[in-house]
């Protein structure tokens, strides 16, 4: 049953993160260090901190109240960025007295990691999903219109610090917008960053709810094409499949084992990239345990069975 106070929604199956409850903690009206191109939300102007805010008690009080059913995560997030939240690492405290096994995670979009506070109570989720949409200057702004006092190069060196740091799953989110930070230059700049990140997981994504500019997104065949540009040694997923149109080719036996070898792919992948007889070739490389499945996060990835043993570069 979905909750009905604003604070509090879903529960929701996420396919990568489980069933997962809300947590809105700007309820009330978009409160955001970023107007990113793509947003969901109408345009507003960037702020730095919450003019608005809701009580700890209140967010526990209701989030007691839908505890009861079975929830993989319990997700902060909001209308705008949820690390503004001035009472967060508080919060996280109070959920953790209460939550029994269920898991904390936070989507954010990593720029707030530069306060040493909001830094230390992300340390304490359980999961972290941080968005790192594009590494130059120039490419960021346009995407991500931040506050002005907002600088990329500052987010980086704090995602990798805290990425050595944090003992819990770390997710990296990318989303793409068409000509803008999916050009070769941007996606060897992106690269070169990721390999310095101890992520779980980095999922491409695209647009897929209209947008609060006239920007458009880019389709699964070009988000497969980034991703095998992407060094084999980043744990890349495509998370986003909205403007998925299948690809249905043949593949060798070869051919499917040096695919995967360079990315491993989720069974969503091999729906829209092989065609029949080249699905049934793949399911004979499963039975000769050629190719295994790895299971990362919620996800499951099939990779050739020797590259279980492979230990990621650092």
């Amino acid at each position: 049953m979905s909750a009905k106070n604003n604070i509090i929604f879903g529960p929701i199956n996420s396919r990568r993160f489980g069933m997962s409850l809300g947590i809105d903690l700007s309820p009330a009206l978009k409160q955001c260090n970023f107007d990113c191109l793509y947003c969901e939300l109408a345009p507003a102007a960037t702020t730095d901190k919450q003019s608005k805010t809701i009580k700890v008690e209140e967010i526990i009080k209701e989030l007691k109240t839908h505890l009861t059913q079975k929830i993989d995560v319990i997700t902060l997030t909001a209308n705008g960025e949820p690390t503004l939240y001035p009472y967060l690492g508080e919060l996280i405290d109070e959920i953790d007295t209460i939550k029994g096994d269920t898991e904390t995670l936070i989507l954010t979009n990593s720029a707030t990691l530069i306060n040493p506070s909001i830094y230390n109570a992300l340390l304490k989720l359980d999961q972290v999903k941080l968005s790192l949409d594009a590494v130059s200057p120039d490419v960021f702004k346009k995407i991500d219109r931040p506050h002005e006092s907002i600088k990329v190069d500052e987010i980086i060196e704090r995602v990798v610090a805290f990425s050595k740091e944090y003992k819990g799953k770390l997710f990296i989110e990318i989303l793409f917008v068409h000509e803008l930070n999916d050009t070769i230059e941007e996606l060897k700049k992106l690269n070169d960053v990721l390999l310095r990140i101890n992520a779980q997981r980095v999922d491409l994504g695209t647009i897929d709810r209209p947008p609060a500019y006239p920007v458009v997104g880019i389709s699964y065949k070009e988000l497969h094409g980034i991703s095998m540009l992407f060094d084999s040694a980043l744990p890349i997923h495509i998370a986003s499949r909205v403007h998925a149109e299948p690809n249905n080719a043949s593949y060798t036996k070869e051919e499917i084992l040096n695919t995967l070898d360079k990315r491993p792919l989720t069974q969503a992948d091999i729906v829209l990239l092989l065609d029949e007889e080249s699905k049934a070739r793949l399911q004979e490389l499963l039975e000769s345990q050629e190719v295994a499945i790895k299971t990362v996060g919620n996800l499951e990835f099939l990779l050739p069975s020797e590259n279980i043993k492979r230990k990621r570069r650092k």
